[in-house]
């Protein structure tokens, strides 16, 4: 019980990185067409930049992801089957998951969509704020 749980809750904060990484991007894509600071926020900027470029590099090296590992490991330790897991944990695994698509596709789209976010960044790089002391004189 106690492993299968924590095999769910893995799966789920997994898809929260993924939908942090794809939906990040395109928030930052629209943020910078509409001309929008948020969207050029040097944290979030960096953060969404070596989120994916820790992903990137993996599929470069040929490294499963570690939470994919962790995630099997835990099941297995319950003695459990994805398709034994609760419906919202199935459903963050069908969306991470396509067992028909090979996996060095998805290490080339891991590749691609970091040089994605690493275009993204140097075209329109992130701003640091002016110091608020500055922005008195």
């Amino acid at each position: 019980m106690y492993y299968s749980f924590l095999a769910d809750a893995l799966v789920i904060l997994h898809l929260a990185f993924v939908a942090f990484v794809v939906l990040g991007q395109l928030a930052i894509l629209v943020g910078v067409v509409f001309k929008k600071k948020w969207a050029r926020a040097f944290i979030f900027r960096t953060i969404h930049l070596v989120c994916i470029g820790i992903v990137a590099t993996e599929g470069m090296l040929d490294i499963e992801c570690p939470l994919t590992v962790w995630e099997r490991n835990l099941r297995m330790e319950a003695g459990q089957d994805v398709s034994e897991a609760p419906f919202i944990p199935q459903l963050a695994n069908r969306i991470l998951f396509y067992p028909d698509i090979p996996h060095v596709y998805f290490e080339r789209i891991h590749i691609g969509f970091g040089c994605l976010v690493l275009a993204t960044f140097l075209i329109w790089p992130p701003i640091l704020k002016k110091n608020p002391k500055e922005s008195l004189n």
